[in-house]
């Protein structure tokens, strides 16, 4: 019996040492359970948007694109200045970039929504809210190769069949090639599902809107708007 407790006791601190060695070496990336974490996964889940107002500031600011995104990686959840109720939800990301020192990121998640906009300039992210006009540029998509599902109604069909747009990856293609969304032809509050109007241009040089909402992590396109005359209803 003492040599199973004396076993069970040495296991409890090897695992003890192993859980400190992954925390601390690998900077919390392989412990999704841990709140940081959580919230930074639900992002990522996500479709990270900068909106352009922000992006006019990221010179200003000496940061670039692919440092927003990882704040991500490592940064640091401040939860006492996060807004963690309401719609949107707004979490404050706190994160040291070169030659910067400790920048604060202000992520939004709104409700039933698939974008999560970044800002950078504002100071409280109790004063955050869904952006109502302007457009935001698509900076990361989740890793996910069947991301876009266009809705099986006739209509969308046909207007697939006009845009030669018959596969949703060459859709996706040009979302994260070209993609915006407009706010001010989404409406973000609406219930039960948020509705989002992207943007995008395809190898035509035709710009091209589209009505999405999130279904079952999906961006699932409702209707085209389609830049020419055609015969779909």
């Amino acid at each position: 019996m003492d040599s199973i407790f004396s076993r069970l006791k040495y296991y409890g601190i090897g695992f003890g040492f192993g859980l400190i060695f992954v925390i601390f070496f690998f900077q919390n990336r392989g412990c999704t359970w841990l709140p940081d974490n959580r919230v930074k996964n639900s992002i990522l889940d996500r479709v990270l948007v900068l909106p352009d107002s922000e992006a006019e500031q990221l010179s200003k600011f000496g940061i670039t694109r692919k440092d927003l995104t990882l704040v991500l990686n490592d940064g640091k959840v401040i939860f006492d200045e996060s807004k963690k109720e309401g719609n949107p939800k707004v979490y404050v990301v706190e994160k040291e970039i070169l030659f910067k020192g400790k920048m604060k990121f202000y992520f939004t998640l709104a409700k039933e929504s698939f974008i999560s906009e970044i800002h950078f300039t504002k100071k409280n992210a109790l004063k955050i809210k869904n952006s109502t006009s302007g457009f935001g540029e698509l900076i990361h998509f989740p890793k996910d190769d069947n991301l876009i599902f266009p809705d099986s109604s006739s209509n969308v069909t046909c207007q697939q069949e006009v845009l030669n747009l018959i596969n949703p990856k060459d859709i996706l293609k040009y979302l994260k090639k070209s993609g915006k969304i407009d706010f001010s032809k989404s409406h973000l509050l609406n219930s039960p599902k948020p509705e989002h109007h992207l943007v995008f241009t395809d190898n035509k040089g035709r710009k091209i809107g589209a009505n999405v909402i999130w279904y079952k992590n999906k961006l699932n396109i409702t209707n085209f708007a389609i830049p020419f005359k055609n015969d779909c209803k």
